[in-house]
């Protein structure tokens, strides 16, 4: 085994997000495969152990306190290598499947309820006391120092077995949904760590049986897929080692925890400060946490909230400094809405009494609906079509982060005049009329050419008046006030999926700075949006070389010695 370099270079992989998991498992790798510890010549060799295990089954199966178990095939086919001094073997043969245990029906025992298998068994963890005699039928039964595996999914899948030990009178029932096997001879903790390694489960999984979401280890693999079976004495120094490992991987985790804490905290305050900042120090607080935040950014979650953080700022006129010089957004506004042809109802107004929070004195609460020169407008919903010269119209997905996705469409029935403002054109605002709670409401401007896409029923086309920006309208739809006011103000019969309707829409208040002050704002937006989108490629790079690096550790420890040495020689 070659894990020291591992270890030396655990601090380059520590960050990778599965990097305790994958040490875990590794551990689990290398013991069933004998490269966790040295072999010692002095150990009963496994052949001799067999030969003993089947001489106590025959004697149990001749008292009549087993039932003869089935014979194990003339061969099996080795998964891997081990070492010469173990022996492939089945659990059917080194145990006793499917126990049953005997007791007077009023003696008191264990009963485990569902769920099967707590992450560990023990005393009062999992199971209750009644007496033996409601729980001897109908279940599967188990004793002190059996071994139980969840064979259901996803209980499987997660590795859910244990070593029953604490039991009350020695003895214990619980679900059916459990393969249990008494070892005889054999270390249970072994037992235990070869049904929690990768190996056995992943072969596993294909072999389940049943629905989808009710498959099921089969009994044939549980009790007669291969097993590597140590001498016993090598069997105790692997489950201590394991042991001695898995307490290092749960410092190793907490270490990890504390570093994520720390960094959650100096990041998320430093984010507070900007997101609620004190006029005084604001300058200094901003270039403190764009200085600071790229070291303190290790999950896409935080780079996620620095923009929501950017999208704050520059919404509530925190993001660039005003200009007395500028025009005021209230003359402004009253151009834009001069211009306006007006040909359905009054235009919605927000009220100094419905103005969601202060903007600077140069700036002034606007309506949607006094921004807009067309709109707003549902799409339709033609019937999908395979024919690739049909019309293409997009999907929910377009639009969803924000940004248009020309990617996702789908292919429709419908005959649509080229002059239809069911075709999208260049500026196009497109808002989603329904979708999840967190989405509904999402926007993004349409930007290609005209008469490539229709868009559907489930989305709101608007068209923003010149006189504003239309990159920095679309910054403040999708700003938090603003998400949040169009997913408060959703409704409908479906719970997965609220809607919105015009009415709502052309209700949302926008924060509107002078025009000058629009364009300085976007630029700024972008410049910061560049910087984030440089940590997230950043970010991604580091964890796939963190996670080769892990890869690559793993390969070379689990290689066998033979395969190293020719390379080293090579």
């Amino acid at each position: 085994m070659n894990a020291e370099r591992l270890l030396a270079h655990y601090e380059e992989i520590a960050e990778a997000p599965d990097a305790i998991a994958r040490l875990r498992s590794f551990i689990l790798d290398l013991a069933v495969r004998g490269k966790l510890v040295p072999q010692d010549p002095k150990d009963e060799p496994a052949p001799e152990l067999l030969q003993r295990i089947g001489a106590e089954k025959l004697r149990l199966a001749a008292k009549g306190l087993i039932r003869a178990s089935k014979q194990i095939g003339s061969k099996l086919e080795p998964p891997f290598l081990i070492p010469e001094n173990w022996r492939w073997t089945q659990l059917a043969e080194i145990g006793v499947l499917s126990p049953r245990n005997d007791a007077s029906d009023d003696v008191q025992a264990s009963f485990v309820p569902m769920p099967l298998i707590a992450a560990e068994y023990g005393v009062g963890n999992g199971h209750e006391v009644r007496s033996w005699g409601e729980i001897k039928k109908g279940y599967t039964h188990f004793a002190e120092g059996d071994v139980g595996l969840a064979k259901i999914t996803p209980c499987f899948e997660n590795g859910k077995s244990t070593v029953f030990r604490g039991l009350t009178g020695g003895i214990g029932s619980g679900t059916t949904e459990l393969h249990v096997v008494r070892p005889v001879f054999v270390d249970p903790d072994f037992i235990l760590i070869f049904l929690k390694c990768p190996y056995f489960i992943s072969t596993g999984i294909p072999k389940m049986t049943g629905t989808a979401g009710q498959k099921r280890v089969p009994t044939e693999y549980f009790a007669h897929s291969p097993f590597p079976l140590p001498p016993l004495g090598e069997q105790a120094r692997i489950v201590a080692k394991v042991n001695e490992l898995m307490v290092l991987c749960e410092r190793l985790e907490a270490m990890r925890t504390a570093r994520e804490t720390t960094r959650d905290r100096l990041a998320a305050a430093s984010l507070a400060r900007l997101s609620a900042p004190d006029p005084e120090t604001f300058q200094s607080d901003a270039r403190f946490a764009l200085d600071a935040l790229p070291a303190l950014t290790a999950r896409p979650d935080q780079i996620k909230q620095l923009r929501q953080t950017i999208l704050n700022l520059a919404v509530r006129g925190k993001l660039v400094p005003q200009d007395p010089n500028d025009e005021p957004a209230a003359e402004l506004l009253r151009r834009t809405v001069s211009t306006k042809q007006i040909v359905r109802r009054s235009l919605v107004t927000i009220s100094s009494a419905n103005e969601p929070y202060s903007l600077p004195d140069t700036w002034k609460w606007a309506s949607l609906d006094q921004l807009l020169v067309s709109g707003p407008q549902n799409g339709i919903s033609p019937k999908p079509t395979n024919r690739e010269d049909a019309p293409k119209a997009i999907t929910l997905t377009a639009t969803t982060s924000g940004i248009f996705d020309p990617a996702c469409y789908k292919r429709v029935e419908a005959v649509i005049p080229e002059d239809s403002d069911f075709w999208l054109r260049d500026g196009d605002l497109l808002f989603q009329r329904g979708n999840t709670r967190e989405y509904v409401g999402m926007s993004a401007i349409y930007r290609g050419p005209p008469n490539a896409f229709l868009f559907p029923d489930l989305m709101i086309k608007v068209r923003i008046s010149a006189e504003v920006n239309l990159r920095f309208v679309h910054l403040a739809s999708i700003s938090q006030p603003a998400r949040r006011f169009l997913s408060e103000n959703a409704s409908g019969a479906q719970a997965t999926m609220p809607k919105i309707n015009q009415s709502t829409l052309i209700s949302l208040p926008i924060p509107l700075p002078p025009i000058a002050e629009q364009r300085r704002i976007v630029a700024r937006v972008d410049e910061l949006m560049a910087l984030c989108d440089r940590l997230e490629a950043a970010l991604a790079v580091a964890d796939a070389g963190r996670r080769n690096l892990l890869n690559a550790l793993l390969a070379e420890a689990l290689a066998p010695a033979e395969d190293r040495e020719l390379e080293a020689a090579e």
